[in-house]
């Protein structure tokens, strides 16, 4: 059965995730999944999130360039609560910044699974790594 699924730079937008979402909540072998720039914004997004709450296998998902901004976060971030399996979150150049550094620093207080996040070429300032830098300082599971 499929491992890794790599949709990297296609058009599959907010409808594609939907169904890519609802497909996830019941697999049980795919470990990795690219979307990298496919336009899925905010309810692409939430979609994924849903995913992430109900799938018992997914490890690494990467978000490249996707319009993602702070609402799709805040699902993505909310589904951080409740994911046990996910290691790696890439997030690079989307439009987050500190509001959307809040709603990740506040999952990883509590994520234990989580050991790898990509933020790079976002809209986070200073008051995003205060946040960040909270966030590590009670991150301490080990």
């Amino acid at each position: 059965a499929l491992d890794i699924l790599s949709l990297d730079s296609n058009k599959i937008g907010t409808d594609g995730a939907k169904h890519l979402g609802n497909a996830l909540c019941n697999n049980a072998k795919l470990i990795a999944l690219d979307l990298r720039g496919n336009n899925i914004g905010n309810h692409g997004a939430q979609h994924l999130a849903k995913a992430l709450i109900n799938n018992k296998i997914l490890s690494i998902m990467n978000l490249e360039v996707n319009q993602i901004r702070n609402e799709g976060v805040k699902y993505l971030s909310d589904a951080l609560y409740e994911n046990t399996t996910l290691t790696t979150l890439n997030l690079t150049s989307n439009e987050i910044d500190d509001d959307g550094a809040l709603y990740l620093a506040n999952a990883l207080v509590n994520n234990r699974t989580l050991t790898k996040l990509d933020l790079i070429q976002n809209q986070i300032g200073d008051e995003g790594a205060h946040y960040f830098a909270d966030a590590l300082t009670k991150n301490t599971v080990t």
